[in-house]
């Protein structure tokens, strides 16, 4: 791929409108365009990470044994009244009718359909339990969008519900979103801290929030440094296994500013664990019993012909939201450089090429090495622009591809100057660069 027939349309300079570093880079490399007040476009740059996070998302739900489904954006009210949210949820609800006069509305969120669509198929505890999600688009009509996608009206989401028999049951499920949530996250290269949250308009007794540090996150965080130390490698899952795992993080004290109880944090951790910072929130599951199987009617069978409403829980990962929050952790607005982890870039190596005008062999190279590439299901971009290289390496540090193959003065027969990103340059053969690049994927 040419960057010249690439739709990347990049700006010299930040955007004025434009706050914080994810804002400013995704419109700056042409990730994304505004199309009106929090809602975008997403342009291929931008769509293509976001599409490889949803794999990696959808991956990490299939590998706990979630089904996927697909449910629409617009929803009856009738549903809503029935749980008794349709008035309750306030103004971010955006409300419609349809020709009929019907009222409808752009799903905020989707427990009332999922437990409608529960409750029209089973019947049995013998179903039990069962697991489902989908990856659609969402709309809360925000009151002052901002900060690019990170406070945006319409976003991309994964939400998952579970539908339990008991208490006990329902937590083994929380449990396993719980440990899925934390193993997503690491393959985005990310350290993302559960903390105790409030349920807010979902509601329940039991939430946790994932949380990124960045210091321009809208939460304020208070933590035990400590916990960064926890892994889930040991984590089966099993009932005991995850428990103990989710146990092993509620040790340390991790809350947002709305659960925060100053002499609590002062109590258990000691000063020099504590940290006291902002973050953004990443991810958010919910334990909330019957809240709306009870209203809605989602009963099953239980033996000696008795019946019980089901226990639910709802799991949220903002997809759309963890492109710009990757962005927030990993880019250097200092030097303006995007290292994008491999698992998610939008190409996993750029080749910058030294074009003369009246000498096309450094180009012909590039072409050469990105078929090589290519065959390898490595994917590369070429910069074929006559720009100087301070230029294209300044561009190319922006698009993020974390490998660059540098064709200028140093390259010399089959040695390459290869570079990881943000470190120094190093000259290897193309079979050399290929069996790194393939490790990587690999591994990630």
């Amino acid at each position: 791929m040419y960057i010249s027939k690439s739709f990347i349309p990049i700006l010299k300079n930040n955007p004025s409108e434009a706050k914080i570093k994810s804002h400013q880079l995704m419109l700056r490399v042409g990730m994304i365009k505004q199309s009106s007040a929090g809602i975008y476009s997403w342009l291929p740059l931008g769509f293509k990470v976001m599409k490889k996070i949803e794999n990696i998302v959808r991956e990490e739900q299939n590998r706990i044994g979630v089904q996927e489904i697909l449910m629409p954006t617009i929803q009856s009210s009738e549903i809503w009244k029935e749980s008794g949210r349709y008035e309750d949820y306030g103004e971010e609800m955006l409300r419609i009718k349809d020709r009929q006069d019907r009222e409808m509305l752009y799903g905020p969120t989707n427990e009332e359909l999922v437990t409608d669509i529960f409750r029209s198929s089973i019947k049995s505890y013998k179903s039990l339990p069962q697991l489902l999600y989908h990856i659609q688009w969402k709309f809360r009509d925000e009151i002052r969008p901002r900060f690019g996608i990170m406070r945006c009206r319409e976003f991309y989401m994964k939400d998952a519900y579970s539908f339990d028999i008991s208490d006990e049951e329902a937590l083994f499920s929380y449990n396993k979103f719980f440990l899925s949530y934390l193993k997503t996250f690491k393959r985005l290269d990310l350290v993302a801290i559960p903390m105790a949250a409030d349920t807010g308009p979902i509601g329940g007794n039991l939430s946790h929030e994932f949380i990124i540090l960045a210091e321009t996150g809208e939460s304020k965080i208070f933590t035990d440094k400590r916990i960064f130390d926890l892994n889930t490698d040991d984590a089966k899952l099993e009932k005991k296994s995850l428990e103990e795992m989710r146990k092993k993080y509620e040790n340390y004290y991790a809350v947002t500013d709305e659960k925060f109880n100053k002499e609590e944090f002062e109590k258990k951790v000691s000063e020099e664990n504590r940290l006291i910072t902002k973050g953004i929130e990443v991810g958010h599951i919910f334990y909330f019993g019957d809240k709306y199987s009870k209203p809605m009617g989602a009963s099953v069978d239980l033996p000696g012909g008795k019946k019980d409403f089901v226990k639910m829980g709802s799991y949220g990962v903002g997809v759309s939201r963890l492109v710009g929050a990757i962005i927030e952790a990993k880019y250097d607005e200092k030097n303006e450089v995007m290292k994008w982890p491999i698992s998610i870039a939008p190409y996993d190596i750029s080749i910058i090429p030294m074009i003369n005008k009246n000498d096309n062999s450094a180009l012909d190279k590039a072409n050469n090495i990105y078929l090589e590439l290519k065959k390898n299901k490595i994917d590369a971009i070429i910069d074929d622009t006559d720009e100087n290289f301070s230029s294209k390496i300044k561009k190319m540090n922006l698009i993020g591809a974390p490998y660059q193959i540098i064709i200028g003065k140093q390259t010399e027969g089959d040695l390459l100057e290869f570079k990881e990103v943000g470190e120094e340059s190093q000259k290897l053969k193309l079979n050399e660069i290929i069996k790194l690049l393939t490790e990587q994927k690999v591994k990630n």
